[in-house]
């Protein structure tokens, strides 16, 4: 059993989350593990025009975080000598007719070069987009049920980023066929998988993969979109919502407790073969991506690392020292805050780098994930 800390014992983590509030989020829980024990805590509202804070024991929709279960699993596979590692992706799913020179390394590390159907930024700052994401059309979709094959086609049918293996962008079609190809290697649902590979073997039983059910258990903060229509702005409760439209690059819902437990067994090496973790683990040049998780070098010489994820409403963090015994796991939502899109993101990344600097690197950290915000409507 861990000490478990109250905000008195640490202020400066107290602090940091009703910073993050300040900078316009409506509630943040955070989860803190290390030398010290464990520290929880929680800052803002559970819910617009409450006063009662966000639950410690909450769950929440971690949007990309979803992306390291998705990778382990496969890794998982790959172990069980199911899945080849280097083995074109076409191999296991050969209804898309994939560019045989596509990995299923290349879908976990986002240098396959597939489009990314919910929208390409592209350096020019052309927007090609995808599926509807935003405004009242994303509004409008909130119970729409996606398939995920009919997500990838709709990818498959736009021009290639670049030729695979020769760049990195970030995709979340790739995810989508690493659910597929897990469900064609092993004739169970991804959630299943995930159930008997993780979930049960971890006890971690509030960790649901919500397929399309727009639902999410009790207890739980609500997460709101702010958007404009038609000249007005409006706010829209966006706690019940079909994610289907996200698939494996980003619908599970979690608490912090079980982040912590997956992320923390994870990197000590409890869920993958050394080999495989040291894959996952090495990241590509450009942006820190490993395969399923981004590595972050700090200005102390350490390494420490994460995969933070979100859309609009809810936004989760996860990082971990490399023998997982340091962890900080976090969610955010946003409520009615009067910041444009680029404000909320900017205002975010400087109260959650903060944070990561206090439990990591003593005030100390350079951000590998920025292309990757938590507050992209991506994931």
């Amino acid at each position: 059993m861990s000490l478990t800390l109250t905000r008195q014992d640490r202020p400066e983590l107290q602090k940091a989350i009703e910073e993050i509030v300040d900078s316009g989020f409506a509630g943040v829980q955070l989860r803190v593990n290390d030398e010290r024990g464990e520290w929880v805590g929680s800052a803002g509202v559970r819910k617009l025009g409450e006063s009662a804070k966000p639950p410690t024991d909450g769950r929440f929709r971690i949007g990309s975080t979803t992306k390291t279960f998705t990778a382990t699993v496969v890794l998982q596979l790959v172990a069980e000598g199911k899945i080849g590692l280097d083995s074109p992706a076409d191999d296991y799913l050969p209804g898309f007719g994939l560019d045989r020179r596509i990995t299923v390394r290349m879908l976990l590390q986002h240098t396959s070069g597939l489009f990314n159907y919910t929208g390409e930024y592209y350096d020019d700052g052309t927007v090609a987009p995808g599926i509807p994401w935003q405004g009242q059309e994303y509004v409008d979709n909130q119970f729409h049920t996606y398939q995920p094959e009919e997500l990838v086609r709709l990818a498959l049918s736009k021009p290639a980023r670049f030729e695979p293996g020769t760049d990195w962008s970030y995709s979340n079609t790739n995810y989508v066929l690493a659910k597929l190809l897990i469900e064609e290697v092993t004739g169970r649902s991804l959630a299943e998988v995930i159930q008997r590979l993780i979930l049960q073997p971890l006890g971690m039983s509030d960790t649901v993969v919500p397929g399309a059910s727009p639902e999410i258990p009790e207890p739980h903060a609500h997460g709101y979109y702010r958007y404009e229509h038609a000249g007005q702005w409006k706010v829209v409760d966006v706690t019940r919502f079909n994610v289907s439209w996200i698939s494996a690059a980003g619908d599970m819902i979690s608490t912090t407790e079980d982040l912590h437990t997956f992320f923390s067994a994870l990197m000590s090496g409890k869920l993958l073969p050394d080999s495989l973790l040291a894959e996952m683990r090495t990241p590509h040049p450009k942006l820190g991506y490993g395969l399923g998780l981004f590595v972050e070098e700090t200005d102390g010489g350490g390494t420490i690392f994460n995969h933070n994820g979100g859309f609009f409403g809810w936004a989760a963090l996860m990082y971990s020292t490399p023998d997982g015994s340091k962890t900080l796991t976090a969610s955010l939502t946003t409520g009615d805050a009067e910041l444009d899109f680029a404000a909320t993101a900017e205002a975010f990344q400087k109260a959650h780098q903060r944070l990561v600097n206090e439990v990591f690197c003593g005030g100390q950290a350079k951000s590998a994930d920025e292309a990757a915000d938590p507050t992209q409507p991506t994931g």
